[in-house]
This record gives structure tokens, sequence and C-alpha cells, in this order.
């Protein structure tokens, strides 16, 4: 048979996206370490005409652009792949799978400028965000055909449990942005709507929102990367196959009803308040439960560790993933929230689970990706790897570390009272303690910053002279023959 007949799979839109995953991961640490900066030197650009570098404007650029330039780009790459593999078909649609790819970086670049610009959605009233909301709205449609029709045309009478993650992930992502971006427009020219809720319900839609990006954005879909990627990397099948099924349906039913720990003592009735508090420590069963099969999925491979830093990458991050997913419920838990809210503990539990797990099993999955697309086996240097690994790995501690302290401290001080009833600290004595963790903070940005540029420069020396493959669709009996 000639070559030009063997059925391929679609490797260049998750080549594509791959790329782009280090490349917006180093513009939004870079971002992030801007503004880490701007806390320690808060005169750091009052120079005038740089108003749309201050801190109000790059930090929602510097959240966007980690989670979803970055992280929706290591998303699109990897399930595109899983898919593939374990469907055994080419993905359904290529020119809609182009489509998801410009689309989204479409929809970064146009994040990237409007929101230094001050352009947002503000929820009350907004400005020049709906034809963005739109556009997201196409390409994620989009998307859903593409991974979904994949499905369907698979070859393999099994549905891996990673699709399973992935489509989930995909389908209430759909969901949650149609719901929380609900505008009532005013105008097209110029482009104004008001937000369609108000008040208390406004806050219930914005958690609901908001928790469950953290739970299907940044855990359903990196679950799916965990379920393909560490088998794959340590040689070993999944530790329980039954265990993974039991933790997906946990953890999808439960994670919707966890939002409202994000409200606890504001005017969101009070039995709503202890709904989200009930599945929230609920929900520490299923995410351990998912973060022990991932671990446990090296047994008779431990060995593999000492030599192997994408695996150190994988595991980690899986560490990393319990830890947060423990903190998270012990957080929600009214009277420790007392103490720990509106405080940079909030900051240090966001970073260990975005930096700790999201990040590493990204890098980890990156790493294993990008030679495959260029037709190599390993990296241009394992070396490097592991030199990254350690660096952002010191990075991640003294970040989560300084913000842990920092915040317990913070509301401590907040809440301590004089005999008489009166406070023992002014805000801003609270706030110049807390200054030499905003130095710690900012050093374990810089360290995480500095291995994702190793990272480029590695993954340049591996592309560099590469010829771009196309893996052939290996011959496999039909589901319904």
């Amino acid at each position: 048979m000639s070559t030009a007949s063997v059925a391929t799979f679609n490797y260049k839109v998750v080549r594509q996206f791959a790329i782009m995953t280090v490349v917006w991961g180093i513009v939004g640490m870079l971002v992030g370490v801007i503004i880490a900066a701007e806390l320690l030197w808060p005169d750091l650009v009052l120079w005038d005409g740089l108003q749309w570098l201050s801190y109000g404007r790059l930090r929602p650029l510097h959240t966007n652009a980690v989670i979803f330039a970055f992280g929706g780009c290591a998303l699109f790459s990897t399930s595109y792949y899983v898919v593939q593999r374990t469907c055994q078909v080419r993905l359904f649609g290529d020119a809609l799978a182009s489509f998801t790819f410009w689309g989204w970086q479409a929809v970064i670049v146009l994040a990237a400028v409007t929101l230094p610009l001050g352009y947002t959605s503000g929820k009350e009233y907004a400005e020049l965000e709906w034809p963005i909301d739109i556009l997201i709205t196409l390409v994620w449609v989009s998307y859903a055909v593409v991974f979904l029709g994949t499905v369907v045309k698979r070859k393999t009478p099994h549905i891996y449990v990673a699709n399973w993650f992935f489509a989930a992930f995909i389908l209430t992502i759909a969901v949650l942005h149609l719901v929380n971006s609900a505008e009532i427009p005013v105008s097209l020219f110029p482009m104004k709507s008001y937000s369609a809720y108000a008040g208390v319900q406004d806050a219930m839609i914005q958690w609901w929102y908001g928790h469950n990006a953290v739970g299907f954005f940044l855990t359903a879909g990196f679950l799916g990367m965990m379920y393909y990627f560490v088998p794959k990397q340590a040689g070993r099948p999944v530790y329980s196959y039954r265990l993974s099924v039991v933790h997906f349906w946990a953890l999808i039913f439960t994670y919707m009803w966890a939002g409202p720990h994000h409200l606890h003592y504001t005017a969101l009735p009070d039995w709503t308040q202890s709904l989200g508090m009930l599945f929230s420590l609920i929900l520490l069963a299923p995410s351990w439960g998912g973060m022990i099969n991932g671990i446990m999925t090296l047994s008779g491979a431990w060995h593999k560790l000492r030599d192997d830093p994408i695996l150190k990458f994988l595991i980690v991050s899986l560490s990393f993933y319990g830890m947060s997913t423990f903190e998270g419920p012990m957080m929600s838990i009214k009277t420790v929230n007392a103490l720990s809210h509106y405080t940079d503990w909030t900051i240090g539990h966001v970073h260990s689970g975005a930096l700790g797990w999201v990040a590493f099993i990204s890098i980890g999955c990156m790493y294993y990706l990008i030679p495959r697309m260029f037709g190599k086996i390993e990296m241009w240097s394992v070396k490097l790897i592991t030199l990254h690994f350690w660096i952002a790995t010191i990075g991640v501690v003294l970040y989560i570390a300084a913000m842990w302290i920092a915040g317990v401290m913070q509301g401590l001080m907040w809440r301590s009272v004089n005999a008489d009833g009166t406070l023992t600290y002014a805000f801003v004595e609270a706030l110049k303690s807390t200054y030499p963790f905003y130095a710690i903070r900012l050093l374990g940005g810089v360290l995480f910053l500095t291995g994702m540029l190793i990272m480029a420069w590695n993954v340049i020396r591996t592309v560099a002279g590469a010829k771009a493959v196309e893996g052939p669709i290996p011959a496999v009996v039909p589901a319904h023959a």
C-alpha cells in the first residue's frame, strides 16, 4: 500500500495547540511575575500613560492567560490527541478542528488587548465584551462537535475513561459560559450591554460559574490527561479502572453543588452556604480516590521515578492535586473560612492547585507530546527537563508556603481585639507584616517562570530541523462488527 493511501491521525492541530501551550504559559506567568512585583513595589508603574500596566488591569489578564490560554491550549492539545489514539480514528471535521485553534487564539489575543485597556464584563455594565463571548461560544460548540463527533465514529467498542472526563469538561464549560455570560445587549455601536443578573442572584451565579470552572476546566479536563498520560509514561495500566469510573461519576455529581462555599457570611441564604460546605466536604472522597488511583498506577514501576523527569512532573502534580483537594474542603468549613477568607491563604491554595497540579501535569504532558509530534521519542535534553522540574518545584513551594504563612497571619491580626473590643492592629500593620512574604512569593514566581523559559529552549531545540509527522491509524476491528 502506498504511503499516500494510509489513513493518519490529525496531529497538526495537536501540534499547534501544544506549541502555543508553551508560548502562552510564558506570557501568563510573566504577567503574574509583574503583578507580584507591583504588590511588592506599588509605585512600579505609576508613570503617566502606563495605567494599562497597573495591577487592576493586569491581574485579570494574568488569570485569563494562565487558565484559558495556557491551560486551555493544553486541554485542546491533549484531548484531541487522546480521543484520536483511544478511539483509533482521525478527528471529526479537520476544518472545524482548525477553526477551534485559530478561533481560540483570536479569543486570547482579544482578551490580552481589551483587559489592559479596561474593557471588561464587570457584570453590571460591559463594553466590547459580549462579541468576544459570542466568539467563545462558537469556538466551544465547534470543539464539542469535533470531540464528540470523534467519539461517535470510534472504531473501538469502549469509550476510555479519559474521554469521559474530557467530554464532561467540554459540556459543562459550555453551560457555565452561556449562563454566566448572559447579558442584555443595549447597542451594537458602541458595543454595550447589561448583566442579566443582580444582587445576591448575581453572586450565586458568579460562584456557581467560578467554582465549576475550577471543577471542570481546571480539574476534570486535567484528570482526563492524568488517566491517559500517567499510564502511558509509566508503562503500566490504570491501577483500578473500576475506581476511575466511580471517581468520574462521584466527582461530576458533587462538584456542581460546591460553589456557595465562596459566599460564607454574605447575604446568600444560610442554608445555601451550608449546602455548599457539605458538598465541598463530600468532594474530598472522589478527589482523593482519583489521586490515589493515579499515584498507585506506579505500583511495580516506582523505580522509574529516579530517572524519568516527565514521570516526576506527572506524579508530583497528583500530589499537589491531593493536597489542594484536601485544603479546599477544609477551607469551606465556616469556622475555618472565617479565618482564611479575604487573606493570602486563599492565594496560596489557588496556586498550589494552579501551579502544582494544573501547570505540572500540563508541562509533563507537553514533554510527552511535543517530541512525538515531530517524529522523535524524547525531548532534545532530558537533563533540562530534570532542571525544569526542580526549579519549578522549589518555586511552587516558596510561593505557597509564603502565602500560607502570610494568610494565617493576616487572618489572626485582623480578628485580634483588645480587652475593650477595639481592633489590636490597623489594617496597614497587617499589610506591613505581609511585605516579606510578598518578596518570597515573587521569588517563587520568578523561579517558575525561569522553568518555563528552560522548557521553551528545550522545545525550540527539539523541533528545530525536525519534520512534522502524522501518525498512521492502526487497523482495528470495528465496534459494531
